[in-house]
């Protein structure tokens, strides 16, 4: 198959018209091969534009979600990224090639492993894969410059927030099927947070949410 006309087809017929038009972000598709990341048995199909089937119920987003949440987080050379949900590391791998340090956490080892065999390929050396849960994020190298969770959650725990950086975005999928809302959050001053509803989708939900009482409505 002729993936770079399919690439350049999807980039023009799916993701500009999804209002993604920041060369940087158009530059970066164009040069992560996406076919690379999706499972042997779509490859055929790693430029459709809808979720693609990975293992234990998971997916990937479609091209224009991958592409406008890309463009919403607004990445800069020097950004330490937080990603929740590592999948097949195709997100991960965008963000990487605009930020600084890409930081992705995933509770499915099988997941993981894969996913790093494939940046590795793809020379993609400054993203550190995490095995674990990262409902309530990730301390460890807080705070962040930018946050993207790529499984749904009911309501956005507090935590995140306190990871995020002074100036940084997060990105996050919140509310109970079918309609759930990708919300952007910026830290604008500290202790001083602002949200706007971005679009309507439908995602998984991450594996273990949680408790209720951590979460902040």
């Amino acid at each position: 198959m002729d993936f770079d006309t399919l690439r350049r087809t999807m980039i023009d017929t799916q993701i500009r018209t999804w209002e993604v038009l920041d060369p940087r972000v158009l530059g970066t598709v164009a040069h992560v091969k996406r076919e690379f990341f999706v499972p042997t048995a779509y490859r055929h199909l790693a430029f459709a534009d809808f979720n693609l089937p990975l293992e234990h119920g998971e997916i990937m987003w479609t091209p224009k979600m991958e592409a406008r949440v890309l463009q919403e987080l607004d990445l800069r050379e020097h950004d330490r990224v937080l990603e929740i949900g590592t999948g097949s590391g195709y997100l991960t791998a965008l963000m990487a090639r605009l930020a600084g340090m890409v930081h992705s956490i995933e509770d499915r080892a099988e997941f993981s492993r894969m996913a790093e065999g494939r940046l590795r390929a793809q020379g993609v050396h400054n993203a550190h894969l995490h095995i674990g849960d990262g409902a309530n994020g990730w301390a460890a190298h807080a705070p962040y410059d930018a946050i993207c969770i790529t499984g749904s959650l009911p309501a956005l725990p507090d935590t995140f927030k306190a990871q995020l950086a002074v100036g940084g975005r997060l990105i996050a999928i919140l509310g109970t099927g079918p309609a759930m809302r990708v919300r952007r959050i910026s830290h604008s001053q500290p202790g001083i947070f602002e949200s706007v509803e971005l679009f309507e989708t439908e995602i998984p939900p991450l594996r273990h949410p949680p408790l209720p009482a951590r979460f902040v409505f």
